[in-house]
């Protein structure tokens, strides 16, 4: 008898403790959704509305034709176009410059290999900021500031040391014997490559499409520093920011300007709500070797 009680104490304990968890993570969640959410509403309202001193939690009636207005602004839409030039063109140079260099590191054997890889990962290692000034010299003298070029033609040679690793260690879980049995066959390099080890990556390169999508989806660090000239293209980040940043911009269009911010926000919350799956199995399959 006493056992039975103690069972069911525990397990009202256990329920109790749950419940508090539960609404724990539930007003915390609403903490962190509430800015967010509201920056909807106000997206989907009238300009008065937005002005209008008395707070307003919802628009009378949503403007959702504030979403195709904002393309009729000539900069936003100009932004949006930059910006998906530079992704798109990202999304494909970099799986695949990425694969070919870890294909080589993880399939290939020639002289010098350890030593270039391990050099390599050394990068990693290295910030961003202590490269900065180097780059932008190069840049200078190639005649790319102010243009798109910095943003693509470097990604030609693998768009990151991490990447590379990524996709290395997961062709290092492919068997071996796959590839020995497509030599046999005659396959050269390429081939092995193209129609036997690059199917089989597929979890890792949507890993890494989707994570090259968000980082120049929403960088405006890079654009603010080669591609500051007022004639100069600019991606959707900056216009939203630096209207974001004029004088009276929190009553002048401010709806639009929310319309900005929802578009920069909800689009990689998408891809990654839709790949969430591949993603984590990417992850923990480049943790494997054969």
């Amino acid at each position: 008898m006493a056992y039975i009680n103690l069972n069911r104490n525990a397990k009202k304990h256990k329920f109790i403790v749950n419940a508090l968890l539960y609404a724990l993570m539930t007003l915390l969640a609403v903490i962190l959704l509430f800015p967010y959410a509201y920056m909807v509403s106000k997206s989907l309202m009238t300009g008065e509305e937005v002005v209008d001193p008395t707070l307003r939690l919802l628009p009378e009636v949503p403007q959702f034709k504030n979403y195709l207005r904002i393309f009729q602004n000539e900069d936003y839409l100009n932004g949006f176009i930059h910006t998906l030039i530079i992704v798109g063109s990202n999304c494909i140079i970099v799986p695949l410059s990425a694969s070919v260099i870890a294909f080589s590191f993880a399939k290939l054997k020639w002289v010098g290999r350890g030593f270039m890889f391990a050099i390599m990962l050394g990068t990693m290692m290295l910030p961003g900021v202590v490269t900065q000034l180097s780059l932008y010299a190069i840049y200078v003298d190639l005649n790319w500031i102010n243009t798109l070029y910095p943003f693509i033609i470097p990604n030609l040679f693998g768009g990151g040391a991490l990447y590379i690793f990524l996709i290395r260690q997961f062709m290092l879980g492919i068997p071996r014997d796959m590839d020995n049995a497509a030599k046999i066959d005659g396959a050269n390099a390429f081939v092995r490559y193209w129609s036997i080890v690059l199917p089989l990556c597929k979890p890792v390169l949507i890993y890494v499409v989707v994570n090259v999508f968000i980082s120049y989806w929403g960088d405006y660090y890079g654009p603010f520093v080669y591609m500051r000239a007022s004639y100069a293209p600019k991606t959707l980040a900056q216009v939203v920011f630096e209207n974001s940043m004029e004088k009276d911009a929190a009553t002048y269009n401010a709806n639009m300007r929310m319309c900005g911010g929802v578009i920069m926000s909800i689009v990689p919350a998408i891809l990654f709500a839709i790949f969430q799956k591949q993603l984590i199995e990417g992850v923990v399959m480049t943790g494997l070797k054969d």
